[in-house]
């Protein structure tokens, strides 16, 4: 393997979506054939517009996985949070996820998920300033 390079792709690459194209037609040979990502994404906003809170996640190989859960500081308490997770994990059964997975920092919402159903799988001791980060997940029944 010679004369190698290495670069950052070109946007028009990137879009192309070639690199991602190789990966599951690899695990297509390994796990069959499985939907491509769909992505699951809420924003909550009160009669003025102004953004209360959102999720912003994804479902691939059957799982979702949430990147994002977050509820404004002066709203928190109210259920909304309860509710934007909710509706995720419904709109992920529909587009065929059977679990859903998450991460969240010692700071956060450990508590919060753990009352969802979520059980903690492992952990990442002093992952940032001596803060914890703790791997999560939960069956997603219809």
């Amino acid at each position: 393997m010679k004369n190698i390079t290495f670069s950052t792709p070109t946007p028009e690459q990137l879009a192309s979506g070639e690199l991602g194209r190789k990966l599951r037609a690899f695990n297509y040979g390994v796990v069959g054939k499985y939907a491509e990502t769909q992505y699951v994404r809420l924003d909550a906003r009160d009669e003025a517009g102004r953004l209360l809170g959102g999720l912003r996640g994804y479902v691939a190989l059957r799982w979702l996985t949430v990147e994002i859960l977050f509820v404004e500081e002066d709203t928190r308490g109210s259920g909304l949070g309860s509710r934007l997770l909710v509706e995720a994990e419904q709109q992920a059964i529909a587009l065929g996820a059977k679990n859903a997975r998450l991460d969240t920092f010692e700071w956060q919402a450990r508590p919060f998920y753990l009352k969802h159903g979520y059980e903690e799988y492992a952990r990442i001791d002093d992952f940032v300033q001596g803060q914890y980060l703790v791997l999560m997940k939960k069956a997603l029944t219809g």
